[in-house]
């Protein structure tokens, strides 16, 4: 069986360019293509962590997965069926099997909703009377994500940031979807806070078989919840690989450089290791550089990285980078 028909969700050579507003001096509209030519899949049960620096494309790839926004170029695939261009009550179908998580879990959420209008909300927009009803379904997901029954009659202002966003993933879960995409769901919150929702993130997997397109630019709590991790830089997928393989032998220059930044809580650990810094700003994605896009803050550039745009090739098994010249190569 091919890779293809086993996995959850397929991208392929999946592009989005936004047209920005023309200068008042300029006749052309310049354009920003937030995410360029993307190819990655996701199995069955799966966590694929999505990572990068801010501005790099990896929300957008969130939202265009979710159907969110409309791809400019690629398609996708879900559970093999091509979910590229639908729309109406295929579009709404596919909501079933496919749920967000957002960042702020307080602008995501009515402030004008209880708990249990918010959390009712799918199964009345989709027309599903769920066993027992939809009171008895609210207070099982509120149960299953740490909320307490007396609770289903508050307002979200009522609530911490944790909490919100258990309301957030307790809404995301309720017609038993087959994917979430989870897009920076703990940068808000406190460090205790988010492993408690990460916890609780791996539990809801385990119980649900749920697979997961994690979004995050803290690389060392992606640790912790991936299988897989793809490295964004420029809209572009520069490294993808096991959990295990991409932290232990990164083979992309800005995939280490990311590495060396997280903090390591052991002095000793912490003073043998080098980190590498990367200097100057990342370019503008309006006139993104030439060849590899990483190229003007790479240490290891050469000549044909300016010219030449690398594709993803294998690294090794389950581990592909996009480098002319990778870390680690003979």
């Amino acid at each position: 069986m091919t890779r293809q028909s086993q996995a959850l969700l397929e991208a392929k050579h999946l592009s989005k360019r936004f047209t920005l507003q023309a200068g008042l001096f300029s006749k052309n509209a310049p354009s920003v293509k937030a995410v360029d030519d993307v190819s990655f899949h996701i199995m069955q049960g799966e966590t694929l962590s999505l990572v990068g620096e801010s501005g790099c494309g990896k929300s957008t790839t969130g939202r265009l997965i979710a159907r969110l926004l409309e791809p400019s170029a690629g398609s996708l695939h879900f559970e093999g069926a091509d979910i590229s261009a639908v729309a109406g009550n295929d579009l709404r179908r596919l909501r079933r099997d496919v749920q967000m998580v957002f960042q702020d879990p307080y602008s995501s959420l009515n402030p004008r909703q209880t708990v249990g209008a918010i959390l009712e909300a799918p199964f009345e927009i989709q027309g599903v009377e769920p066993p027992g009803g939809k009171r008895k379904a609210v207070l099982d997901l509120m149960e299953r994500v740490g909320l307490k029954p007396e609770h289903v009659s508050r307002f979200p202002r009522e609530f911490s940031g944790g909490q919100r966003q258990r309301i957030g993933i307790a809404r995301a879960l309720a017609l038993r979807p087959k994917l979430i995409i989870c897009d920076e769901p703990v940068s808000a919150l406190d460090v205790s806070v988010q492993a408690q929702i990460v916890n609780l993130l791996q539990d809801l997997q385990r119980d649900f078989g749920l697979s997961y397109l994690f979004i995050a630019h803290d690389l060392s709590v992606v640790r912790h919840i991936s299988h897989r991790v793809a490295v964004m830089y420029l809209g572009r997928i520069v490294e993808i690989g096991s959990a295990a393989t991409v932290y232990a032998r990164p083979a992309h220059p800005y995939t280490a450089a990311l590495l060396s930044s997280v903090p390591i809580p052991d002095p000793d650990r912490r003073s043998s290791g080098t980190r590498t810094v990367l200097k100057g700003e990342i370019p503008s994605p309006i006139n993104p550089p030439t060849g590899c896009h990483f190229h003007t803050r790479c240490p290891r550039a050469q000549d044909r990285c300016r010219s030449e745009a690398p594709a993803l090739h294998k690294q090794g098994e389950n581990h592909q980078v996009a480098c002319h010249f990778p870390l680690g190569a003979n």
